[in-house]
């Protein structure tokens, strides 16, 4: 189906959107942009884990004044709703990252953008004109990793984003089964001209990975004190699912962490990223800001993520979704009805600011 050139009266949840972007989807296309790990048992205990909380809500509250503004290594945001980094959004729209930097600025959302983006980091901060954060997969060449992180310096990215839990693809049967090839026409841009990483094929009987070359080239703790000594920028630790992790990354010199298991799409059985958060925020305490990414699907979760002392949260899908269905203005939308059912939620319980938010406006 075309791109909806104006957004219905029936879309009027994030959720609206899934069903959607997967008319305006090729199977092979949803099924990267949605799939998740194996059974996909992890993808949906993020998106249930929220209902397993309640609000406290508060009467005749004194919300003068109130916003939803947040400082964050010295850049200021409107929100406190960043866009995740997903790799190749030119699958879901024929302007990609373009299109997905022009409605989080128009909805005034920091936007994360991925390595493994189908358009140039450089073309994406032409572009954009709201925070922008650079995610880095620690290459196994330091000489290409050292470029990406140059470049995104001198593009006036704000912060990187080390993804660290995701040395090897999670097995995903889902794009097994719609045969899914990333088209002809797109690439990871950011990665023109550089090698593959390592491939092996395992005949029957041996080894699948352990001992092979790609696990021999994952990026190690050496690797990421090393990255620390060659840039100034804030580093934040994205894939942190226990506090000893939380621990070792500050001890590292990270300035930040992000609770999260991948979206549940790279190891299934792992617990929902948010009753994970808080034994991390819990050990951290105020040593350096936590985030959280897994399963936000309305302004309600963020605040309930937010409660639980995460700083910020990143949404995936949700904002793909939009991209898929109306580009630009469905990215807009998207972030729009987060920001009001959020808003919505701090009055609601009596919190006109977000210094406000804790676990007092839980339940349970």
């Amino acid at each position: 189906m075309p791109k909806l050139q104006a957004i219905p009266h029936t879309i009027a949840t994030v959720g609206d959107y899934e069903a959607a972007a997967r008319e305006r989807l090729s199977e092979p296309a949803w099924a990267y942009l949605s799939g998740g790990a194996s059974d996909e048992v992890t993808v949906a205990r993020n998106v249930g884990a929220f209902s397993q909380l309640t609000l406290r809500t508060r009467v005749f509250a004194d919300l003068t004044d109130g916003h939803t503004n947040l400082e964050l290594f010295n850049q200021s945001f409107g929100l406190p709703i960043l866009l995740a980094p997903v790799a190749f959004h030119r699958l879901a729209h024929p302007d990609g990252e373009l299109a997905t930097a022009l409605g989080a600025s128009a909805g005034g959302a920091g936007l994360v953008v991925s390595t493994q983006a189908s358009v140039t980091l450089e073309d994406v901060a032409s572009q954009a004109a709201t925070p922008l954060w650079f995610q880095l997969y620690i290459q196994p060449d330091r000489a290409v990793t050292l470029d990406l992180v140059r470049r995104a310096e001198a593009a006036g990215y704000g912060a990187l984003v080390v993804t660290a839990d995701a040395p090897i693809s999670g097995f995903r049967p889902r794009e097994q089964r719609a045969a899914f090839r990333l088209p002809p026409e797109i690439e990871a841009a950011n990665l023109r001209g550089v090698p593959p990483p390592p491939s092996h094929t395992a005949r029957a009987g041996q080894p699948v990975l352990l001992g092979g070359p790609l696990l021999a080239a994952a990026a190690t703790w050496r690797d990421f004190a090393w990255l620390r000594s060659q840039t100034s920028l804030p580093i934040l630790v994205k894939g942190v699912m226990t506090a000893e992790d939380a621990v070792r990354a500050l001890d590292e010199g990270a300035d930040g962490v992000i609770v999260s298991n991948h979206g549940g799409r790279v190891l299934d059985g792992q617990p929902a990223s948010l009753d994970v958060l808080p034994e991390v925020t819990g050990i951290v305490g105020d040593r350096a800001p936590v985030l959280f990414d897994g399963g936000v699907r309305s302004g309600g979760d963020a605040f309930k993520a937010l409660a639980l002392g995460a700083r910020a949260v990143l949404i995936g899908r949700p904002y793909i979704w939009g991209l898929a269905a109306a580009g630009a203005v469905g990215v807009s939308h998207v972030i729009h009805m987060l920001r009001a059912e959020l808003e919505a939620t701090m009055a609601l319980t009596g919190r006109h600011r977000l210094s406000e938010i804790d676990r007092t406006a839980l339940r349970s």
